[in-house]
């Protein structure tokens, strides 16, 4: 299992990846592979600002929400298959260039998908991101005999949920219930394969995956609150406001981003249970991270008189956002770590204080205030508990 792969000419012997391999990072092939996700995360981004200054905020959260996951579940479909078995041959690399292409043709159906709720389009992406994926376990398969059992689990459970997405999203009305069914069958295709044998992903280089993943989410929201920035001022409609929005936002982001990257995550990995948990945590992360994005830009728009938002729909679509990636990042990275009352009762206390300037009129500058507040208690709990424990 600690081999390297042995090199037969343009192909290798695949192997299972050593999981205490040290220095183990990502690849430039799977940075490629994140930078195809940019556009799709954007196209969602997008999408449900648009909804939000229109009204339509309901069909619109319900739409990102379903888009998000197919962008999110095919990411990560490859990111733990490639931590356990990457060997990085010809074979593996064009595999992976399909999985791609299929990636960026989901990013193509997005637009379809919020406008008439036509899911052909990202249907097809699917189609040939599966094909490929299925392709590299029917390989593991034969060439890792360990994990065989696991391997052909992760194939015919892939497979068979193609066919039920084919069989619903064809049809001309997909109810919200059926989605969610299809996204329960999903989700419990590693967890029945994995019972069969554990794959060899590697904690340290999943946790690695996941952190650029959220720079990306990060990322799309500074993006889709300059891009709103600069139509208004396109538009001439400059007002005072709009930089003090501006700087809501910057801390808002920057606060996300020191809070996320503030503890080790890869610790969290030690077990097939708790690494399921984590993981599938992380759509409210992403999802959320994304969604900032979408609600400065609705911010933007009321400021500059752009659209007639409402107030409290535009806080509303900034502070909901933010408050589930508190919650959710305080279950996943604050919570396990065992701390003091007072430093879990932090992040929960000021996701409500957070939701809670909602009704303010100026949702994006207190809800970055109050971040940078919980950085600066955060950072100082930490620093008074190591001087304590090590007194």
């Amino acid at each position: 299992m600690t081999k390297p792969a042995v090199l037969t000419g343009w192909r290798r012997t695949m192997v299972a990846r050593d999981t205490g391999e040290e220095h183990r990072a990502a690849t430039p092939l799977e940075l490629l592979f994140d930078l195809c996700f940019v556009a799709a995360v954007a196209q969602a981004a997008a999408h449900l600002h648009h909804s939000v200054t229109v009204g339509h905020v309901g069909a619109g959260v319900t739409g990102y929400l379903m888009v998000f996951f197919a962008i999110w579940w095919a990411w990560v479909n490859f990111t733990w298959f490639a931590s356990a078995y990457d060997n990085d041959d010809v074979p593996y690399r064009l595999a992976t260039m399909v999985e791609i292409a299929g990636a960026l043709v989901i990013a193509a159906g997005v637009p379809r998908t919020f406008e008439s709720r036509d899911f052909v389009v990202i249907l097809l992406g699917y189609t040939v991101m599966r094909v490929a994926l299925v392709g590299q376990w029917l390989r593991v398969a034969v060439e890792v005999p360990t994990v065989r059992a696991t391997a052909l689990r992760f194939a015919a459970g892939l497979s068979a949920c193609m066919v039920g997405w084919a069989l619903l999203l064809l049809r001309p009305d997909c109810p919200v219930w059926a989605f969610v069914v299809m996204v329960a069958a999903e989700l419990a295709v590693p967890v029945i394969a994995e019972s069969a044998g554990r794959t060899s992903w590697h904690p340290g280089h999943v946790a690695e995956r996941y952190g650029l993943f959220t720079l990306i989410v990060l990322g799309e929201a500074i993006l889709a609150a300059t891009v709103a920035v600069q139509t208004a001022i396109d538009a001439r409609r400059v007002a005072g406001g709009l930089y003090v929005l501006v700087l809501g936002g910057l801390l808002i982001v920057f606060g996300m981003w020191w809070l996320y990257f503030s503890k080790p995550a890869q610790v969290f990995l030690t077990s097939v249970r708790e690494a399921f948990a984590w993981s599938y945590g992380h759509y409210l992360i992403f999802a959320a991270a994304a969604a900032v994005g979408a609600g400065l830009g609705a911010e933007v728009d009321r400021v500059s008189r752009q659209e007639s938002v409402p107030s409290l729909t535009a806080g509303a679509a900034v502070t909901v956002p933010v408050a589930v990636f508190l919650c959710a990042l305080w279950a996943l990275h604050v919570r396990p770590h065992r701390l003091s009352a007072t430093r879990n009762a932090v992040y929960p206390g000021t996701a409500l204080l957070v939701l809670g300037s909602t009704f303010t009129g100026a949702a994006p500058l207190v809800t970055g205030l109050l971040l940078l507040a919980l950085v600066s208690t955060a950072e100082t709990l930490a620093r008074r508990d190591a001087a304590s424990t090590s007194s």
